[in-house]
């Protein structure tokens, strides 16, 4: 791939992805295999695409600070160090994940993710049944779902906000915007720490994660106007399009 196309790809799905996580999430479908594809090593390609995307989660955490309030049985102190602790072990365990293992398990992490999108209605609805609103669930429970959900997010980023909605449902939290607040300022603390971890193992190409930064900020705000003015469905079903390709064409590399 020569200079202008590689620089291209990478430009493109930052801002695509920008995009996407501004208005419904997914932008890692495009991240991660940008990446890879432009011969970036599969666990580098990963660390370095969300360090891109971080300040997205920024971003939508400051946008919905006067919401956030934690689900009914845990505290706001609990929810920040359990996000912190899952974010630094999902991140450690990427560090010590080889390459060849890790390009087995993405069309697979893939594949969860795009499935988590596309039924993420119906889960944040299963969830919302489920939950006994304004009753508290123990506290342990609630600790050891977020400690699980931020794991997954410091390992693998695709579907996180997905996941996180339908835990705080569960949880008995019923504010949507609450639930929004709670949700970014999660992914934005595990992030962060698992940010540093990547940097201090040496995983992120600064290069291009500063660069597709640029360019995914940059789509974030454009694709929040011009999505506006797009059925919801479309998009939707476009994101869940775009990452039943991507696992494929994970499988056929694999």
């Amino acid at each position: 791939m020569d200079f202008f196309a590689h620089w291209g790809l990478l430009l493109a799905a930052a801002f695509v992805a920008g995009a996407l996580n501004s208005v419904a999430g997914g932008g890692s479908f495009l991240t991660l295999p940008a990446l890879v594809f432009t011969g970036v090593p599969p666990v580098v390609a990963n660390a370095t695409g969300t360090v891109a995307l971080f300040p997205g989660y920024v971003a939508g955490a400051w946008g919905f600070r006067e919401d956030m309030q934690p689900p009914p049985g845990l505290s706001m102190r609990v929810v920040i160090i359990t996000s912190l602790i899952g974010g630094m072990a999902g991140a450690a365990l990427l560090l010590v994940t080889p390459d060849a293992v890790f390009r087995k398990v993405v069309p697979w992490l893939l594949l969860a993710a795009t499935a988590m999108f596309a039924f993420g209605p119906q889960l944040r609805a299963w969830a919302a049944k489920e939950a006994h609103p304004g009753q508290a669930t123990s506290p342990i429970k609630g600790m050891l779902g977020m400690l699980a959900v931020a794991v997954y997010g410091g390992y693998f980023n695709g579907g996180l906000g997905i996941l996180l909605l339908a835990l705080f449902g569960l949880l008995g939290q019923t504010n949507l915007h609450a639930m929004n607040g709670m949700k970014n300022l999660v992914s934005a603390l595990l992030t962060a720490i698992a940010v540093a971890i990547y940097a201090i193992g040496g995983l992120v190409q600064w290069k291009q994660a500063l660069i597709m930064m640029i360019a995914a900020t940059l789509g974030g705000y454009i694709g929040a106007r011009v999505a506006r003015k797009l059925p919801a469905t479309w998009l939707r079903w476009g994101i869940v399009a775009t990452g039943l390709v991507m696992a494929i064409l994970f499988f056929m590399r694999g």
